[in-house]
């Protein structure tokens, strides 16, 4: 496959998942995701997928600060519905590292595992802050994500428009494509850690 190198620069999240450890699907259920495996599951890499990706990983490292966090382990609650705006972009891509599934998830084993109904959508409109909650001790944060210092570049709808035209050339999908990436690129590498972009709030 052949996609922009800052991908595999991008932070990893490791997490432990006592259900591929008890299938042996990976041994102690260490499993480590990557931004691509989140593209691989959107289709695409944009701001809103990449956004998703470091609010898990904030949100993960704020409950276990000191060990791989636990998949199925906390539970999802989404700010708004789930047909509203990106919210099911980024409602997936933190099913795919937090296990958190909606109705459709996995019901488990025994009483054990269960997935099903740890991500849930508020009913109201509007936008807010993910809550994420343990499941074994309570703990809980919520994170929002604000890209108002990670601006796009200020052609960028100019260099859509012209991608998007059925007469457009090679060199104008590419200028767009990279504009467009080049957000991305500076909101994994360089902003990752910043608390500006993801506003990371304890909620008890």
């Amino acid at each position: 496959m052949n996609y922009p190198a800052f991908y595999d620069q991008a932070p990893r999240i490791r997490m432990r998942d006592p259900l591929a450890a008890f299938l042996g699907a990976a041994e102690n259920g260490l499993l480590e995701y990557s931004y691509l495996d989140a593209v691989r599951l959107a289709g695409h890499s944009c701001p809103t997928v990449a956004g998703a990706w470091l609010m898990a990983r904030t949100a993960l490292r704020a409950l276990y600060p000191d060990e791989p966090a636990e998949r199925g382990g906390v539970a999802v609650r989404m700010p708004a519905a789930e047909d509203e705006g990106v919210t099911g972009v980024i409602a997936q891509v933190l099913t795919l590292v937090t296990g958190a599934a909606a109705g459709n998830g996995f019901h488990g084993i025994g009483g054990r595992f269960v997935r099903q109904s740890l991500l849930g959508f508020s009913t109201s409109s509007g936008a807010g802050a993910v809550q994420f909650r343990r499941r074994d001790n309570g703990a809980a944060v919520a994170v929002e994500l604000d890209l108002a210092t990670v601006p796009a570049a200020p052609n960028l709808r100019e260099l859509m428009v012209g991608a998007l035209h059925p007469a457009a050339t090679a060199e104008q999908r590419a200028a767009f494509a990279q504009a467009w990436q080049g957000r991305v690129q500076r909101l994994l590498l360089d902003h990752a850690d910043d608390p500006q972009v993801l506003q990371l709030t304890r909620l008890n």
